[in-house]
């Protein structure tokens, strides 16, 4: 949906994104690299193009020799960052460091699990509004103790497993724990100041 300058992506009557909402998702990606200081040449996983705020902000974090894998599942959405809402990515889609792949996810993180040289330093979530599947059902088992233990597999020693939501859930980072995760749970604000909603952001290392 469009209102001028605004955009809005809905699920039926669910609103997914905004694009006057982007300070959490800016953190996601901040977050994420101050966690991957001195690794060099990082290997970065995002889960969900959305509006394209991770992906800017992640691009501004790190150097040239960074490779950022985007994976949206919905082509759609790509199409739409090429056409119609093109100005909020600002040419991030064509920067050499990004490569964009159609597919899901959790393919991507089973793919790299297999093979050690395709490893990440970070996976970015981002596909759902918190970790539980929305946008799918079948998203559910990108959160619970097997899909956090091959996100595990597919992350490089030290990498760092980040997961956006937009409310608080005791329970995951009880099982992020539990799968034998090390956590900090940052509250972060939807919009960029001091007022308004806030969200959560986990970063767990193995």
């Amino acid at each position: 949906m469009r209102r001028g300058r605004e955009f809005s992506i809905m699920l039926g009557k669910i609103e997914l994104m905004n694009s006057r909402l982007s300070g959490s998702e800016e953190a996601l990606a901040r977050l994420t690299a101050v966690r991957l200081r001195g690794h060099k040449a990082p290997r970065v996983l995002i889960g969900g193009l959305g509006m394209g705020f991770t992906l800017r902000a992640a691009l501004s974090e790190y150097g040239k020799d960074a490779t950022i894998i985007l994976s949206e599942l919905v082509p759609a959405v790509v199409t739409w960052a090429r056409g119609p809402m093109a100005a909020l990515y600002d040419g991030s889609l064509d920067d050499p460091r990004v490569r964009i792949i159609t597919q899901d996810v959790g393919e991507v993180m089973r793919e790299a699990a297999g093979d050690p040289a395709t490893r990440f330093d970070a996976i970015l979530m981002d596909v759902d509004n918190g970790p539980e599947g929305l946008t799918r059902i079948s998203n559910d088992r990108l959160y619970d103790d097997q899909g956090l233990a091959q996100a595990g597999a597919a992350l490089k020693p030290h990498g760092v497993l980040a997961v956006w939501s937009c409310e608080q859930d005791t329970r995951f980072t009880a099982r992020l724990k539990h799968c034998g995760y090390s956590v900090e749970e940052a509250t972060v604000r939807a919009f960029r100041g001091i007022r308004g909603a806030k969200h959560t952001i986990w970063l767990a290392r193995r």
